[in-house]
């Protein structure tokens, strides 16, 4: 523990051994389609439509609609299969998944290369993206889903934005609660979801079969050969369709690698394909008609109305697994040392991940319902949507190319071909969206600047605070030499969290000073969280006797795990007797920091972290401390 309250990553050692699989496969890979596809799942609701009709469209003949088909399929190959499911997905970090589980293991192989800190800030900066993203993800499913109404019942119309607004006014208050008794159904809902679908688009495809074709690249380049830049400006479209990609690496900690490949590649890649055929053989018959939504005109108009309540419901799914992967992220964050504290409830018993941030919870939706009020529709949005997507995945193939060639170790001749193809795709895909800035793309570059602000001072100015501690620390062992004789014992156990593996705390000279006593047992506390999910039991405490009844302990903890202190040193039994919570008091330090100019951070950045660490979370809360045993002792440090 830092005395800012984020957590130090220790040096990594050997132990821990992620998650171990015991449920079936088949149950696995229901419960991923449920959780892991929401999002890419619902890209068929405006990814195909966008591409036409958006702000860059495109003329309804058989070289675009071929085109576009044909580039949604290979991008779904190469990004979705190839690149996440085949490749990416084997770089887990004990199981677990995701740009910041990514970045920590690339972190702990490159630390002493030059561009190491390069290649932190660029996961730091995915991670931030990641924020913007969970904002647009649950705006534009939920608004495209509920824009189906125009289509089934246009009197309805005017009702879209209110209704969808309280869709998600309704699905932010419920989080609290907790998904598990929900997840239930997510998995036979997205199964239903996928299975319509594909039969709707199986029943258009029947009826102009020549879009089969459209698997065929030729087509794909045929379309850039012909007309090259509205091509490329069609991929900032087209993209819409891998939305989503990387939440399979995400969440690959909840399900395994093998079920989520074996869910996308014999399930929901079918599913997705044939509806944007079936889309795409609907354009051919209708023409621009079938613009307004082609999604939805896939259904015969008996069952539109069906289809839209289907397909809200598929969207408020995949708007609960991306809030879930904030919270899931933040968790991570503040355990990196990238985040202050902030407070976590844990909504199930059973499940670890089950966790609700009512700070991300409320910031969320108060701007996801700005976004639907300001940009008032789906097409809107998706100017906003493409670039935080593509960042990150461009993000993530720079990473990929650090664990090709330092961690696996990869050939030359096999890992940059593979690298310069995902780097040209993605590296497309960027730029196409990048000329969307102007009709909303900034909102998520405004996003991640700020929050990639945020996670950087927080970061650098707890590394300055632990060095101006350092400074003016009193060397241990003088301290414990002159203190044990002088000072008066009393009995009990008496815990100084310290985040320095030398010195004397702040908090244990204060007490000292003002209470003039010291208790027959001292632990100078040390919680480190390591950069592995999850830490093993019987290896959690590391301890160092000192004297004088003096103790040094390290508790380790994996970056996914609750620091459940008192649980700890309760299963630990090498510092004496055993602990009793009524016989032990802990001393926490409060740090109030005084900006200066000092070598170190900017002023402005030196109060934003000032700022920060007076509204964390408090350490006892973090800590699960008993509330009535804890002592909390302030001092001024100067940065």
């Amino acid at each position: 523990m830092t005395p800012t309250g984020a957590a130090t990553v220790a040096d990594p050692e050997s132990g821990g051994h992620g998650h171990a699989h015991t449920d079936g496969m088949l149950k696995l890979a229901i419960g991923a389609i449920g959780i892991v596809f929401g999002d890419i799942g619902t890209s068929p609701l405006y990814a195909f439509r966008e591409t036409f009709a958006g702000h860059h469209p495109l003329a309804v003949d058989a070289t675009h609609i071929m085109g576009v088909i044909s580039l949604m399929f290979w991008s779904m190959m190469i990004v979705v299969t190839i690149k996440y499911v085949t490749i990416i997905m084997r770089a887990d970090n004990k199981g677990e998944g995701g740009s910041l589980a990514l970045l920590a293991l690339v972190s702990g192989q490159t630390q002493m290369k030059r561009w190491s800190r390069g290649i932190i800030l660029l996961g730091v900066f995915a991670t931030a993206l990641f924020y913007g993203d969970s904002m647009i993800t649950p705006a534009v499913s939920v608004l495209s889903a509920v824009e189906g109404l125009a289509v089934a019942a246009p009197g309805f119309s005017g009702l879209v934005l209110p209704i969808a607004v309280a869709i998600l006014v309704f699905l932010f208050s419920i989080q609290s609660s907790g998904t598990s008794r929900v997840g239930l159904f997510f998995g036979p809902i997205m199964l239903l979801y996928f299975g319509v679908i594909a039969v709707l688009g199986v029943l258009s495809i029947i009826k102009t079969p020549g879009v089969l074709w459209a698997l065929s690249p030729h087509y794909a380049v045929e379309f850039f050969y012909l007309d090259p830049l509205r091509a490329f400006l069609a991929l900032g479209s087209v993209v819409l369709a891998v939305t989503g990609a990387e939440a399979l690496y995400a969440d690959m900690g909840h399900f395994g690698r093998k079920p989520i490949g074996l869910s996308w590649l014999w399930f929901v890649l079918p599913a997705l394909i044939l509806n944007y055929m079936g889309q795409g053989g609907l354009l051919f018959r209708e023409g621009r008609a079938a613009l307004e939504s082609p999604f939805y005109m896939l259904a015969p108009e008996s069952l539109q109305l069906p289809l839209v309540v289907l397909a809200t419901m598929a969207a408020v799914i995949a708007s609960q697994a991306v809030i879930s992967g904030a919270f899931s992220v933040t968790q991570q964050a503040i355990q990196l040392g990238f985040m202050p504290r902030l407070r976590i409830e844990h909504t199930s018993a059973a499940t670890a991940g089950q966790i609700y941030i009512p700070l991300i919870n409320w910031a969320l939706m108060i701007m996801v319902i700005l976004l639907v009020l300001s940009f008032r529709t789906s097409s809107n949005l998706t100017s906003a949507y493409g670039i935080a997507v593509t960042g990150a995945m461009f993000i993530d193939t720079c990473l990929l190319a650090v664990v090709l060639f330092h961690l696996w170790k990869w050939p030359k001749y096999l890992s940059v071909p593979l690298l310069a193809i995902f780097f040209l795709v993605d590296g497309a895909y960027l730029a196409a969206n990048l000329t969307k800035v102007p009709a909303g793309g900034w909102f998520p570059l405004l996003v991640g600047f700020v929050i990639f602000t945020l996670l950087t001072t927080w970061s650098q100015g707890r590394k300055l605070m632990i060095e101006r501690m350092r400074e003016a620390a009193m060397p241990l062992k003088i301290f414990i030499d002159s203190a044990a004789s002088s000072a008066t014992r009393v009995p009990g156990t008496a815990v100084f969290m310290t985040s320095a593996s030398e010195g004397v705390p702040h908090a244990l000279l204060h007490n000292l000073k003002h209470n003039k006593v010291l208790h027959e047992r001292v632990i100078l506390l040390t919680v480190k969280i390591v950069d592995q999910p999850y830490w093993p039991e019987s290896n959690r405490a590391k301890r160092e006797t000192l004297g004088e009844g003096f103790h040094r302990l390290i508790l380790r903890f994996g970056f996914m795990e609750e620091p459940d202190v008192p649980a700890a040193l309760k299963q630990n039994h090498e510092c004496g007797a055993e602990f009793k919570m009524m016989d032990t008091s802990f001393f926490l330090s409060r740090q109030t920091l005084l900006a200066s100019d000092r070598p170190g951070m900017a002023i402005w950045r030196e109060k934003l972290f000032a700022w920060m660490l007076r509204n964390a979370e408090s350490a006892m809360e973090f800590f699960r401390l008993p509330t009535n045993r804890v002592v909390e002792l302030g001092s001024q440090v100067e940065i």
